[in-house]
């Protein structure tokens, strides 16, 4: 992840790289390291988890994850607890800018922030029921106290993407932006102007 800063407010971006984003332990290390930087510097007026310009976050690795044993998953499902909590109770407010797919992992990193914008091509989902897997981040009861026990069971069980205008009717998202726009609605929302 990488910090710049627009208007105020702290970005904190997913690197661009090949695939979408993912959710790894090491990602999970460097988001930590940065909201201490940010919280430290007392620079900023808000915080702004930033997609890349490909994507928002698609959950963690299913490679990375089914190569863990049973103490070292736990300690994965516990370091993403531990940041997405300090995300949820962060002394600035943070935003989610998501663009692209914001799914599994990166849906409970999502809805740790304070608000979320989204651009219009945005999908949210919990695909991982597929799979078999449930994520551990506290995702799940996040978004039931959002959207309502009925529509998180909905989305959570069905694995079904939602596209941002749905998003938006049912809570998910706070605003929809032109991608061009994301990064400005974003910070505007969390710098308070």
């Amino acid at each position: 992840m990488e910090l710049t800063s627009h208007n105020s407010v702290a970005v904190l971006s997913f690197s661009e790289g090949p695939g979408y984003p993912r959710i790894s332990r090491a990602v999970l290390a460097e988001l930590a390291g940065l909201l201490s930087d940010v919280r430290a510097s007392g620079l900023y007026l808000g915080v702004v988890i930033a997609a890349s310009p490909r994507s928002f976050a698609t959950g963690a690795s299913v490679e990375e994850v089914a190569s863990l044993s049973g103490a070292v998953a736990r300690q994965f499902a516990q370091a993403g607890q531990t940041v997405f909590d300090e995300i949820e109770h962060f002394p600035l407010p943070v935003v989610a800018a998501i663009r692209g797919y914001c799914l599994g992992g990166g849906l409970d990193l999502a809805l740790a922030c304070q608000a979320r914008v989204a651009t219009y091509d945005a999908s949210f989902g919990c695909p991982g029921v597929a799979l078999g897997l449930v994520t551990g981040w506290g995702g799940t009861q996040r978004l039931a106290r959002l959207i309502g026990r009925a529509a998180a069971t909905q989305l959570i069980l069905t694995a079904e993407r939602v596209p941002a205008s749905q998003a938006l009717t049912l809570g998910l998202v706070d605003e929809l932006a032109p991608s061009q726009d994301l990064l400005e609605a974003s910070a505007r929302r969390a710098g308070g102007q």
